[in-house]
C-alpha cells in the first residue's frame, strides 16, 4: 500500500512538472504555424477559379488545370497542413489543461 501511494505521488509530481513545459512547446508550435499560415495566404494569388482572364478572356488554361503542381498549389497545400497542425496542437493544449486541472 505504501508503494502505491509513493507511485501515485511520483506520477502526480511528474505531470505537474511536465505538462506546463508541454503547453509552452504547443503554444510555440501554434504561433509558428500561424505565422507561416498567414505568410502563405498572403503569397497566394487572389483570382477565383471561375473568373475569366482579363487579358485573354480564357476561362481554362494549362496553368489552371495543373495548379496542384504550381506555386499556388503548393502554397494551398502548405496552408492546409499548417491549419491541421494548429487544430491538432490546440486540442492537445486543451487536453493538457484538463489533465492538469487548470481549466
Amino acid at each position: 500500500m505504501k508503494n502505491l501511494s509513493t507511485l501515485l505521488a511520483l506520477q502526480s509530481d511528474f505531470w505537474t512538472k511536465t505538462l506546463p513545459i508541454v503547453r509552452y512547446v504547443l503554444f510555440f508550435i501554434i504561433v509558428a504555424c500561424s505565422i507561416i499560415m498567414i505568410i502563405t495566404v498572403i503569397m497566394q494569388s487572389n483570382t477565383a477559379d471561375g473568373q475569366l482572364d482579363v487579358m485573354t478572356g480564357a476561362q481554362e488554361s494549362y496553368y489552371s488545370q495543373n495548379k496542384g503542381s504550381s506555386r499556388d498549389g503548393k502554397l494551398k497545400i502548405i496552408t492546409i497542413v499548417m491549419a491541421s497542425i494548429i487544430i491538432f496542437c490546440v486540442i492537445l493544449y486543451l487536453v493538457t489543461m484538463l489533465i492538469n486541472g487548470v481549466a
